[in-house]
């Protein structure tokens, strides 16, 4: 029986992307991202766990980190989980994680990537190039509703 190794991820990028170009011609940038999810305990507390996950984007996308994402972007990944061993200064095997990311969408405004206002405009959508038979990207992520009853003069109609 075949395997599924997906990952799906929305959250802040903890930190500029690190571009890197191989002898190969291929690009890597790498990055992380912050996923936060807030419950409350027993005691009736309010608690917030955030995770981090270490992102790598090649060739096409990494072109696109590169230029788009910065530190704080909101962002949505589509990906897998990818594992390497090494061996640490002490001579002890390890194995670390990241995610290989394979689709990328910017959420927020092209502004608010850019570094200027944030806004309700939906990013960037970037799939990774896919072969034919691969299941199609994940539809947008809608903007927050619009307040129609507060005198909004910006509506585009």
């Amino acid at each position: 029986m075949a395997g599924v190794n997906k990952v799906i991820l929305v959250g802040n990028v903890g930190n500029d992307p690190e571009i890197r170009s191989l002898q190969s011609g291929s690009k890597v940038a790498s990055f992380s991202v912050a996923t936060s999810e807030s419950y409350t305990d027993r005691n009736g507390q309010k608690q917030e766990n955030t995770e981090w996950h270490r992102i790598e984007m090649w060739d096409n996308l990494a072109n696109i980190a590169e230029q788009y994402i910065r530190k704080g972007s909101s962002i949505y990944v589509e990906g897998k989980i990818k594992s390497e061993k090494y061996t640490d200064k002490d001579n002890i095997e390890r194995t670390s994680f990241k995610i290989r990311g394979l689709s990328l969408q910017l959420l927020g405004s092209r502004q608010n990537a850019e570094g200027g206002e944030s806004g309700a405009n939906p990013g960037y959508v970037a799939p990774a190039a896919r072969p034919a038979a691969s299941a199609p990207a994940p539809a947008a992520i809608s903007a927050p509703p619009v307040d129609m009853t507060g005198g909004n003069d910006d509506l585009p109609f």
